[in-house]
């Protein structure tokens, strides 16, 4: 059953008025998911989910809760408010806290031009499990693939609203069409895995059923007879899909909440180099046709392009309202809130500057080293940037791939490893963060 949202959120902040909030925000959302599962060709697992739920806000001088719920009712509603007053009235002060003022709101309500919902819609069971079939099809006809593990098909649409007590209301609708495919090589010990997926909004972006299982099959074959490197200081080159890793910390050291924390190693480096010269770091939450866009914040206000390191120096932090007044700085229109918690900063769609070289230029280049694809565990010190994980991937020597490698960890600073990347130019213009391989020189590998 679909819900009038708009009409919900003015229903909710009326009864939290009417309970004794002095402001309080709301924030609903319905939507449909839907997965399929095949093995052997036949369809394993079928999931079709719809739901509505609505969360509220409350403030009661500088004391804040949130509550959720999902009755729609009159009485829910109420229920919901009178709850949510009596935990502000117990919480601990925060003078951080707040809702925008009318003037910094976003006059942007609604995601026209954003292309973020995509109109043909919701694909049909049988057409979803058909494409999953030709992806398990495909990765099994490859040599040396024993079975594929995973093959699926997956859709799912939703609408959200923001309303609040200062005045604004606003809302968009976003859908999202994925495959994925696993691959499993070889048998008993020797046996490694490999994936592949896709994701966007659109379902006419999407490759094909056929490239995700070839590419899965051929990423498990390549893993086979692996083992440990020779432990030593080498060159490493992150491949483009754990790449966006590394500048994820850089994000995570830029929160606000990070720096007003004192927990982050870059707390004193605005203004600092953080890239090498030439590089730049941005976020574009208003791209077409990106999976973190959104016209509006979690608090109203307005979304805008932004660089969070320019030519190589970190001109800014990542903040929601409450982090910027604790900061003594402008807010940035990054908070996003769930259904029961408050709004806390984070990132959307990201791009680095990309190189001029592809990846097999920069492996060309790297005489003997390590070509990192895929990794596990960590241990990263927020404070110091120590940065230590288990990694596997390919070993390069003399410029080339030489074997599969596993069971080896790389390690180093990230203040260091940030300062010094070379980034290839293989970045997918489709990820919400377009980031190429990077090349580390002088990691220390430990592994034989």
């Amino acid at each position: 059953m679909s819900h009038s949202l708009p009409d919900l959120s003015q229903a909710l902040l009326q009864a939290a008025t009417r309970a004794g909030a002095d402001s309080a925000d709301v924030l609903a959302r319905q939507g449909t998911s839907v997965s399929v599962d095949v093995r052997g060709g036949t369809l394993e697992q079928a999931e079709r989910s719809e739901g509505f739920e609505i969360g509220l806000r409350v403030l009661i001088g500088k004391r804040q809760a949130c509550v959720s719920g999902s009755d729609a009712r009159g009485e829910g509603l109420a229920m919901m408010a009178e709850r949510a007053v009596a935990m502000a009235r117990e919480a601990p002060e925060d003078q951080w806290i707040g809702l925008a003022e009318p003037e910094q709101l976003a006059t942007r309500r609604d995601a026209a031009g954003l292309e973020m919902y995509d109109p043909a819609g919701e694909p049909s069971p049988e057409a979803m499990k058909e494409a999953a079939i030709r992806t398990e099809e495909v990765a099994l006809a490859q040599k040396g693939i024993s079975q594929v593990s995973t093959a699926s098909a997956a859709y799912g649409e939703s609408e959200v609203y923001l309303a609040a007590s200062n005045g604004f209301e606003g809302g968009y609708r976003r859908s999202s069409h994925s495959l994925a495919c696993v691959a499993i090589a070889g048998t008993g010990a020797a046996m490694e895995r490999d994936h592949d997926s896709d994701f966007r909004i659109f379902a006419s972006d999407m490759r094909s059923a056929e490239e995700i299982g070839e590419r899965a099959a051929r990423r498990a074959v390549e893993r086979m007879g692996a083992t440990a490197p020779k432990t030593g200081t080498y060159p490493v080159l992150f491949d483009e899909r754990v790449a966006a890793s590394l500048i994820g910390h850089l994000l995570s050291a830029a929160n606000g909440m990070a720096v007003a924390r004192g927990s982050s190693f870059l707390r004193n480096a605005l203004g600092e180099t953080v890239l090498p010269e030439g590089l730049s770091l941005t976020e574009d939450p208003l791209r077409p046709r990106g999976t973190s866009s959104r016209p509006f914040d979690a608090e109203g206000l307005q979304t805008a392009p932004r660089d969070i390191v320019r030519d190589g120096v970190l001109t800014g932090w990542t903040v929601d309202l409450a982090t910027a007044r604790k900061l003594g700085v402008s807010p940035s229109a990054n908070a996003a809130r769930g259904l029961t918690s408050p709004p806390s900063p984070t990132n959307w769609n990201i791009e680095l500057t990309p190189g001029s070289a592809s990846q097999a230029e920069l492996i060309s280049q790297m005489g003997t080293g390590l070509l990192v694809t895929s990794m596990i565990g960590s241990t990263i010190n927020p404070d110091t940037g120590d940065y230590s994980r288990g990694a596997s991937g390919f070993w390069i020597e003399n410029g080339q791939i030489a074997r599969p490698v596993n069971e080896c960890t790389i390690a180093g600073n990230l203040r260091d490893m940030l300062g010094r990347i070379i980034p290839a130019n293989d970045a997918r213009p489709w990820a919400s963060m377009r980031v190429p391989s990077l090349l580390v020189e002088g990691m220390t590998l430990a592994g034989n």
